[in-house]
């Protein structure tokens, strides 16, 4: 337990309140205590833009409250506009613009625990402060997680350093609230100033700053969206930034109001930037990669993919539901723990899940596979039974499919094997092959339906739209399955998006629907694909920055004829 962990229940009367500093953008910049306070809340309260960065850490089952203030008012630009994801209740009102005060303490009665996230730090926040006096004068106690500030990990993540070894002086500056006064000051020091602004105020404090007597050709970054994946840097002047974003067709914008940070002094020179912007150099850095899986089979690869920065966007392109006839699997089951089979092999997790759930449902638990071998084809299958308790007798040495598990199957010998028989738990649609293969090797095999796949329902029409219109830059596709549906469900990939296939089935199968493939596995793995779509990104990268271009994602390029279909 942390140090500051609470006590075991807060007081009945009051609660506890705990505000927490959600950081900047990255829901991996959480602190360890942030995730704890989260997971013992019984109320978050929380705005509008840090609500996804600390709803994924809230109890399981909240139910999600948008506190929105009255029609009647005129909110004040810069409020908080609190949002409240309540275990206990569905409703809560905000009794006026900017009363979050109010709102937490009300929270707070009956003893409940609520977490007030704020963007950013709580110590930087305009109004923390005074929610944590209201909580002070009511007798509502109450504690303080900080946060990553936002004027501290976007220079970070944009690759500017604030300081150095010669320890120049650092001032933050909001643009927003600076006097006169403040922008004198920094204008008349040479260390480094972080100003906290919206994009169409950039170049009027700017002009601050050159006003107060800092050299128009003095280095400056502006970053917006920062430590996001929708990060985006540019380098400029005090003098020369109101053309750089015109330039850009960045402004005028009617995102206009969005907040960015700037760092001036030239710590933030452009040279250094080159060799420092880690985060924007990643291989997949803003990339829409289209994932066509159910959310649970994607998890881990949408993981992958945001570590090479990329957006995953998960599409599943089939459903998975209990065979017709469930009789057979039942007889099965029961088979296997009446001691028929010598095998089980399992060649997907939806089978894993199948049996585990005949399993549940008649009272069994691992202890049942005791005595029987198990094989199992992939990695993700493997680590499926692992989470089951089973850990599988035989995994593929070489390829992850049928083919590569009959390769190093024994054959069947009735001196060694008491038991001939394999039970194969599969889909509805499997091929012949394992099958084909056990048989020839002398076993008999119990060929059962474990499950049925079937085509997912269309995704969002905005969706589809993005699919045929080239908003998305990749799609990886896993298997033959996911090429068809997907084109079923959605319709055909845009010729800008890259096509990234797990094996050669999957491409000739992209193929003939007249996709050309850019990226294919070295090895049947989705993560191995995931890698190659990577290294893809990667190489393309470095030759944009060869040649001189800027770069870009495939989504950026003109939009062109659609690619021709193979003949």
């Amino acid at each position: 337990m942390s140090p500051t962990a609470l006590p075991a229940a807060a007081g009945p009367e009051h609660g506890h309140v705990t505000f927490l500093g959600a950081g900047p953008g990255d829901p991996g910049l959480l602190t360890l205590r942030a995730v704890e306070a989260l997971a013992n809340a019984d109320v978050l309260v929380a705005e509008h833009e840090v609500l996804d960065v600390v709803r994924a850490h809230a109890r399981p089952g909240v139910s999600v409250v948008n506190a929105d203030p009255s029609p009647d008012l005129v909110p004040v630009p810069g409020t908080p506009q609190p949002t409240v994801v309540d275990g206990a209740s569905t409703t809560a009102a905000v009794p006026a613009v900017r009363d979050a005060a109010h709102l937490v303490m009300e929270a707070a009665r009956g003893g409940r625990r609520v977490v007030r996230a704020v963007p950013g730090d709580p110590g930087l926040d305009t109004y923390a402060a005074e929610e944590m006096l209201a909580c002070a004068a009511a007798g509502v106690p109450f504690e303080v997680v900080p946060g990553v500030a936002a004027a501290v990990g976007v220079p970070a993540y944009a690759g500017v350093p604030l300081r150095d070894a010669q320890g120049a002086d650092v001032r933050f500056v909001d643009a927003r609230t600076a006097s006169d006064r403040c922008w004198t000051e920094v204008g008349a020091s040479d260390g480094t100033v972080v100003v906290s602004t919206t994009l169409d105020s950039v170049a009027a404090a700017a002009g601050e700053l050159v006003a107060a007597g800092r050299k128009p050709d003095t280095p400056l970054t502006v970053t917006v969206a920062g430590t996001t994946t929708r990060q985006r840097t540019w380098n400029a002047t005090l003098g020369t930034i109101a053309q750089t974003l015109k330039q850009a067709k960045v402004l005028p914008s009617p995102e206009g109001g969005r907040p960015v940070i700037a760092v001036v002094g030239e710590r933030s020179a452009p040279a250094l930037r080159d060799q420092l912007a880690w985060f924007e150099s990643k291989p997949l850095f803003g990339w829409k990669v289209l994932v066509p899986r159910t959310k649970e089979q994607a998890a881990s690869l949408s993981d992958q993919l945001r570590s090479y920065g990329a957006v995953p966007h998960e599409v599943p392109t089939i459903a998975v539901e209990p065979p017709r006839t469930p009789q057979q699997m039942e007889r099965a089951v029961k088979g296997l723990v009446t001691g028929r089979y010598e095998w089980i092999a399992f060649t997907s997790v939806n089978a894993v899940r199948a049996v585990r759930e005949k399993f549940e449902e008649y009272g069994l638990d691992a202890r049942a596979f005791a005595g029987i071998k198990v094989a199992a084809v992939g990695e993700q299958t493997a680590k499926a039974l692992i989470a089951f308790g089973v850990k599988p007798d035989l995994v593929p040495s070489g390829e992850q499919s049928a083919a590569g598990l009959l390769e190093d199957w024994p054959p069947y010998d009735p001196v060694f094997d008491p038991i001939d028989r394999v039970f194969l738990p599969r889909a509805d649609i499997a091929t012949e092959t394992l099958v084909a293969g056990l048989i020839e090797l002398g076993w008999e095999v119990d060929d059962v339906t474990a499950y049925r796949t079937v085509r997912a329902s269309p995704p969002p029409a905005e969706t589809r739209e993005a699919i045929k219109g080239g908003g998305f830059d990749a799609v990886l596709f896993t298997s033959s399955s996911t090429v068809r549906n997907l084109v079923g469900i959605a319709g055909k990939p845009h010729n800008v998006t890259v096509i990234a296939c797990i094996g050669p089935a999957t491409a000739k199968t992209a193929e003939e629907h007249g996709l050309r493939v850019d990226v294919m596995a070295p090895e049947p793995s989705v993560h191995k694909l995931a890698e190659a779509l990577a290294d893809f990104g990667l190489r393309r990268r470095a030759a944009a920055l060869e040649a001189g271009d800027p770069v870009t994602r495939p989504s950026e390029r003109r939009p062109g004829a659609r690619r021709r279909r193979a003949t």
